[in-house]
């Protein structure tokens, strides 16, 4: 246990930090930054130290500090100002903590109050926003977005996800398939509306396609949390399978393994769906699994074992950035 007395936001704080409890050092500092929150420590719009302060006190590297920070940014509870540093956030910024539910409960509220106020009633304000809502229904489902991504893993995933984020219907793209035939994918993201890609992909993307006139959105990728969390309780040197369809998902996990301080574990890598026996013969010989999402129900059938899907997911701010450009899209359609 590392356990630090520190100069936080001008309270001297005793600072806990468990390393043999499994769970990752970054969450350990939100949880940490959380408390100093919640018990006042730190108020709304204050001003918080330093990546490389809080690294020091509390001994770990400036990557886990940022990654807890990047992490409590989306959850709404910092904000992180270019040039000025990370503050707390205002009380109007917490309220997006609260369930997606209730907030747009609260939208519509606001939003029958103002009709109201301009002489509607709720009757008309029913059928105006069942008018509008089938609107935007139609108009997204004739748009055309692509989905550009490195591995089959995570571009069929993340075309699934993202749908469902924004309600549109995502054409996936292999980058590889992209590199090989460039014309031929060149024409079709021409036609597109908005191309989709991740940060490390948008350069190489950007080179291939030249331009064609089409919006290109870069969007960031994480491990969710509970994956996450989930591995790093599985014992020292335990023998863990990785059950995926590419080395390029494979190698891309471990890699965000290890950069969350994960690095107590044995891997073996098996590729693609196998015939029974083989599967069942991959499966005893490794004391854990992990799986990329198209192969968990395949695990799932001949096992017992627990079977730890690792999912990659676009951050919060990148779904709202992709959200305003398709509203953006929707406003020039309506104008049509």
């Amino acid at each position: 246990m590392d356990q630090d007395k520190s100069n936080i936001g001008g309270e001297v704080l005793k600072l806990q930090l468990k390393r043999e409890t499994g769970i990752p050092l970054y969450i350990q500092v939100q949880n940490l930054i959380k408390e100093l929150i919640k018990n006042g420590v730190w108020l709304p719009g204050s001003k918080i130290p330093t990546e490389r302060s809080l690294a020091q006190q509390l001994n770990v590297s400036r990557n886990t500090i940022s990654m807890a920070f990047r992490d409590l940014e989306h959850q709404g509870l910092l904000v992180c100002h270019q040039g000025r540093g990370t503050f707390v956030a205002e009380s109007d910024e917490v309220v997006r903590l609260e369930s997606r539910k209730e907030r747009l409960l609260r939208i519509i509220d606001m939003a029958m109050e103002e009709a109201t106020t301009l002489g509607f009633s709720i009757d008309d304000f029913m059928a105006i926003t069942h008018v509008r809502a089938r609107e935007k229904r139609d108009i997204l489902s004739k748009v055309n977005i692509i989905l550009i991504e490195c591995n089959r893993e995570q571009v069929d995933f993340f075309a699934q996800e993202l749908a469902h984020s924004v309600g549109v219907i995502i054409h996936p793209i292999l980058i590889g398939d992209l590199e090989s035939h460039p014309e031929k994918f060149r024409e079709i993201i021409r036609k597109a509306d908005i191309v989709i890609t991740t940060l490390f992909h948008l350069q190489t993307v950007k080179d291939i396609v030249g331009d064609v006139g089409t919006e290109i959105i870069s969007i960031a990728l994480s491990p969710l949390l509970d994956s996450i969390v989930r591995i790093a309780r599985i014992p020292n040197n335990a023998h863990v399978g990785i059950f995926c369809l590419s080395n390029n998902f494979a190698e891309k996990m471990i890699a965000s393994l290890r950069s969350a301080g994960i690095n107590h574990l044995q891997y073996s890598i098996f590729l693609s769906p196998a015939e029974k026996e083989v599967l069942l013969a991959q499966i005893e010989s490794v004391d854990y699994i992990i799986t990329s999402p198209g192969r968990k129900q395949e695990l799932m059938n001949h096992t017992k074992k627990e079977v730890v899907e690792f999912i990659y997911s676009p951050d919060q701010a990148s779904t709202n950035l992709l959200r305003a450009a398709l509203m953006e899209l929707k406003e020039k359609n309506l104008k049509k």
